[in-house]
């Protein structure tokens, strides 16, 4: 009985997880808001990869990945899956591949683009650093 509420469980868990306006998304417009930029798009569908953030007169444009599921390099995102392991590495390579066509399809069109991964949350000042830098400076 166990081995079949487990699995259950694990499902239920993984369907509520959502692919917008999630939790660091909600935080990463309330810093940008913060900083005093305002006037962005969000989801946009015509932009490559449908941008968390968009500015689209400044062509600017920042993501915001979780860092399991975009495979980032800290240590939450080299972490694997126990279960259906062959499933969820082949989903989340596919992440990593379509993430870096989507920035280099925006950089070859003359965008700039950020991402903000899920671990910088735990340095807030740092991060609020990040996004002032790249929101303030100029095109060359």
């Amino acid at each position: 009985m166990v081995d079949k509420i487990e699995p259950l469980r694990r499902s239920e868990n993984m369907r509520r997880i959502g692919s917008k306006n999630t939790r660091i998304e909600l935080a990463t417009r309330r810093l940008v808001r913060e900083l005093g930029f305002t006037g962005y798009r969000i989801h946009r569908r015509d932009i490559p990869g449908k941008p968390d953030l968009a500015w689209i007169g400044r062509k600017l444009t920042i993501f915001v990945h979780g860092c399991f599921w975009h495979r980032h390099d800290c240590k939450e995102g080299q972490r694997r899956p126990n279960t259906n392991r062959d499933y969820w590495i082949e989903k989340i390579e596919k992440n990593f591949k379509r993430d870096q066509e989507h920035v280099s399809s925006l950089r070859s069109e003359g965008w700039r683009v950020l991402i903000i991964w899920e671990c910088e949350f735990s340095d807030i000042e740092k991060l609020r650093s990040k996004l002032a830098d790249f929101l303030k400076e100029r095109r060359t």
